[in-house]
């Protein structure tokens, strides 16, 4: 090319093209900026320091200005004063403080008990108690116990801390979701004046923790979502993801709802992973780096952490409690009680201790009572304690043509397969026996009545032999699948004239036979039911020295936890009995009833949601599905609302909410366990935040000014409803005029006759309540909410009708069967009713006097005050009960129930009147007895 020819410009673009410079790369670069910053965003970028192109994202997407962190730190005041007002009222225990504070002291004291929930939450109230001294040593027995040496307030304000805690969160998360301050400043407040929120969080319970872990896993998911976002595999990207792991596994370690909160982040996880998945841009290779993380941090981490919360629980309870009966035998060698070691071999004339194999392992037990129907013999129970009364000798039969045998001076006869033996009860010198009589409870066909039958010197009858039939040995030792060896061989037994099988199942007998496990001869009986094994065997006088020696194998961590687990399952599904103050979630969301906490002096704790907020979150929930279902549905018409920017960010938003709410309401419709007004809290939590993202999405064309009023308007109508039931959420004075006007549903079964007519009442000296029939539940099965004591007053008083409540329900103050210290031994006595000596054997038994207290309240001691109250949940393990002390004659008979029928004037209370119907119905011949003989 010539000098003087000048190089031609490239054309000029067409207009609206934007003009790029030639450059040397194959792909010219892209002239729009991929920072993604506008103006003041770059702006402030290069202030800091950064380069043009860097843009600032936040931890966790969260934008918060420095008058957000002001404001919520003035959230934080209020919350902390509206959950801390009056704490240390009332001043008595509350609910199921019945159950969790006792579970504290248990800690402390180390003792070993079981409880249907994970350890985390009480594991925290305990060290709130631990700090501030407890000893363990105040029992929590009944509601409206006055607390003594127990320094209740710390313990309540664990629970009070993490529900003031609760609010910022909810700012925090709706902030997090892109939501207006405003709303987010809305949910505070509708949280902060929730009655049923304040309430929970105010006493010794575990739902306030629980709504705490799940709006912090809550929180940290949407954290983690927003950074995922922006970058992956970031430092902040892995801090938010393990943040989300441990909270799912403290929520997991509160109770198990916290499975809810698993299943709610467990959809959300599968949904992002499916989408990276259908995502071209995203290598496999890449995919799989994600699905590990989560797995890791979201499966992994959870798991390990709620198995921690169970090591530190075993760690704690070394020793025996009142939980051992639950547990198996190799659990509890773990408990500082273990059983020293016995002897292996079992033969005729050995002295045995006898064990179910299912059925959490009871003795094979009888005692000196007999049953009040069929034949009348002495009773054959199931009972889970170690004692002398399970403590059997093994003799040959004694059926015509069967040599009899001297164990003590022939050949040992070792028990095989087949052999045909007799038990003789050590204590009563009775044989196990069965005949074609139906059992008292199990009165069916195939069933016969086990009984303990003879006397001293009587051989007995065919009905008392039985056929050992071995189902299996131990693998290390050959022996035990052929003749019977201490734990390690199963066996069933066989009655040999009616080859029916020694059975036991989870039937426990009514108040004559103590509340332990019924046994049954079975004639179709399954396997399982019937298969027992020797626990311990003395030395046989015909044993050599060396005679083997065995005991059971001390399992390990995962043992014991898996064990607890199923324990755990067991028995929470078996809590299907009717409480009088348990609900049904289709009526949660219209909070049609709440539960009566306590009621004493004049006053009433009432666990009752905020209305306002209930039923405005439930409207919320259902307008979004309304709205969902018409948007698809336009959808399907060709409409195109799916492609609107404001559409997608409202959805995406309330979906995620939704899925909350669902996953922590809706699986409770699948539960036939008894269910209560609280489990619905994490679901409140849930709808509190869609009704505020609904308000934020209704506002969304408001001016801001505009926008406020409105949230104004709603926290006014929030603080009001919230004001008007706080009597009932504090425990504070009221009148009986207000309350009944406070009763917007004719559900609301307030105890609006307990309170006075005119405030200035409370400012006189206070008078115990009259005995009303304020609804108290009752219950009569250990599984279920037990009633609880109220004392009686000093003189009698007529009881005054209470219209604020259902006629149908009668007040039935009870005893608190969960509240029984039976994990210590049974007292023993001897047949003679004396005390034990040096080498007698003696009896599980319970003297006289203390068959009253089952049935009733004991002596009221002066000052006590008298009002019915409620009954605590049924939340924790039954435990079991002690035998009464036998009465051998009519006449002993007699000065046994005479006491309990004296009273020095006045008509018989419901205490005096249960205990006198139980006395009568252990010894029905005194009850013709003339008083005085």
């Amino acid at each position: 090319m010539s000098a003087t020819v000048r190089a031609r410009r490239p054309a000029s673009p067409p207009p609206g093209i934007p003009h790029v410079i030639p450059s040397a790369h194959k792909y010219p670069p892209i002239s729009s900026r991929k920072d993604g910053l506008d103006a003041d965003e770059r702006r402030e970028a290069a202030a800091k320091g950064y380069g043009p192109t860097r843009k600032i994202n936040p931890p966790g997407g969260l934008k918060i200005t420095s008058g957000e962190w002001k404001l919520l730190v003035v959230i934080l005041v209020v919350a902390s004063f509206v959950r801390l007002f009056r704490i240390s009222k009332p001043d008595s225990v509350v609910f199921d403080e019945v159950h969790f504070g006792k579970f504290a002291g248990r800690y402390i004291k180390t003792r070993y008990f079981v409880d249907v929930h994970p350890p985390l939450a009480k594991l925290l109230i305990t060290a709130a108690a631990f700090i501030f001294g407890f000893d363990g040593d105040f029992d929590f027995k009944e509601i409206g116990k006055m607390f003594v040496n127990t320094p209740y307030i710390a313990m309540r304000m664990v629970p009070a801390m993490l529900g003031v805690a609760t609010t910022p969160l909810a700012y925090l998360t709706l902030r997090a979701l892109d939501c207006r301050a405003t709303t987010a400043l809305l949910a505070t407040l509708f949280l902060i004046f929730e009655n049923a929120l304040v309430t929970q969080s105010r006493h010794i319970l575990l739902d306030s923790p629980l709504v705490f872990f799940t709006a912090l896993t809550t929180f940290f998911f949407v954290g983690f979502s927003n950074e995922d976002k922006q970058e992956p595999f970031t430092e902040r990207w892995w801090i938010w993801l393990v943040l989300t792991g441990l909270s799912l596994g403290a929520v997991l370690s509160c109770k198990w709802v916290g499975l809810f909160t698993v299943a709610t982040i467990g959809v959300c996880t599968i949904l992002q992973l499916w989408l990276l998945l259908g995502d071209s841009r995203v290598k496999p290779r890449t995919w799989a780096r994600h699905f590990s993380a989560r797995a890791l941090c979201l499966i992994a981490i959870p798991i390990l952490f709620y198995m921690t919360m169970f090591e530190l629980h075993f760690m704690i309870l070394g020793s025996s409690g009142d939980g051992d009966a639950f547990m198996s035998s190799e659990f509890r060698q773990t408990l500082g009680r273990g059983m020293p070691d016995t002897y292996a071999d079992v033969a005729l004339g050995s002295e045995v201790t006898i064990r179910h194999l299912n059925t959490q392992g009871g003795f094979l037990h009888s005692h000196p009572h007999n049953y009040p129907g069929g034949s009348g013999q002495q009773q054959i129970t199931l009972y889970p304690h170690r004692d002398d009364n399970n403590v059997w000798r093994i003799f040959n039969a004694t059926v015509d043509n069967y040599p009899q045998y001297d164990y003590a001076t022939q050949p040992i006869e070792y028990i095989k397969d087949g052999s045909h033996i007799k038990l003789r009860h050590i204590t009563t010198d009775k044989a196990l026996h069965s005949h074609e009589v139906r059992p008292p409870v199990s009165d069916v066909d195939f069933q016969n009545e086990v009984s303990a039958y003879g006397m001293t010197g009587f051989e007995g009858d065919i009905n008392d032999d039985w056929v050992v039939v071995i189902d299996s040995g131990a693998k290390r030792d050959k022996d035990s699948g052929n003749r019977v060896k201490t734990l390690r061989t199963h066996f069933r037994l066989r009655h040999l004239n009616t080859g029916c099988y020694l059975f036991s199942h989870k039937v426990k007998l009514p108040e004559w036979g103590f509340e332990q496990q019924e046994v049954t001869c079975n004639k179709n009986a399954v396997k399982a039911n019937s298969l027992w094994y020797v626990e311990s065997a003395e030395k046989h006088p015909q044993s050599p020295p060396d005679a083997e020696r065995v005991n059971y194998k001390i399992p390990g961590f995962l043992a014991k936890f898996w064990e607890l687990q199923q324990v755990m399952w067991t028995t929470n599904a078996g809590l299907t009995d009717r409480h009088a103050y348990d609900s049904r979630p289709q009526s949660w969301p219209r909070l049609r009833r709440g539960i009566n906490f306590w009621v004493k002096d004049h006053r009433q704790i009432y666990l009752i949601g905020n209305p306002f907020v209930w039923w405005l979150g439930a409207a919320s929930v259902i307008s979004y599905l309304v709205v969902r279902g018409f948007l698809i549905l336009r959808a399907k018409r060709g409409y195109r609302d799916f492609e609107n920017t404001k559409v997608v960010k409202y959805d995406s938003l309330c979906g995620f909410l939704f899925t909350g709410y669902f996953f922590h309401y809706f699986p409770f419709f699948l539960m036939s366990r008894q269910l209560f007004l609280h489990h619905y809290l994490p679901a409140l939590y849930f709808s509190i935040l869609m009704s505020c993202a609904v308000f934020d999405f209704a506002t969304s064309t408001l001016k801001p000014k505009i926008r406020l009023q409105i949230a104004a308007v709603f926290a006014i109508i929030a603080i009001w409803n919230f004001y008007r039931f706080s009597p009932l959420t504090y425990g504070n004075p009221w009148t009986k005029k207000q309350c009944t006007s406070a009763q917007w549903l004719k559900t609301w079964d307030f105890a609006c006759n307990e309170f006075y007519d005119d405030y200035s009442q409370y400012n006189a000296s206070p008078v115990p309540t009259p005995a009303t029939t304020t609804p108290v539940a009752s219950v009569d099965q250990p599984t279920e909410r037990p009633g609880i004591i109220a004392d009686d007053p000093p003189e009698p008083v007529a009881p005054e009708a209470n219209t604020a409540v259902p006629s149908g329900i009668v007040a039935e103050p009870g005893k608190d069967v969960f509240a029984k210290d039976s994990g210590e031994k049974t007292k023993s006595m001897t047949w003679s009713e004396s005390e034990s000596k040096d080498g007698e054997r003696v009896v599980s038994v319970m003297s006289a006097s203390e068959v009253k207290t089952e049935g009733g309240t004991d002596a009221q001691e002066p000052g006590t005050s008298s009002e019915p109250v409620p009954s605590p949940s049924p939340e924790s393990i039954p435990e079991p009960v002690p035998e009464p002390e036998p009465v051998s004659s009519v006449a002993e008979q007699a000065e046994a129930v005479a006491p309990l029928r004296e009273k020095s004037e006045g008509p018989m209370d419901h205490a005096e009147a249960l205990a006198d119907q139980v006395a009568h119905e252990l010894y029905p011949e005194a009850r013709d007895v003339p008083e005085g003989e």
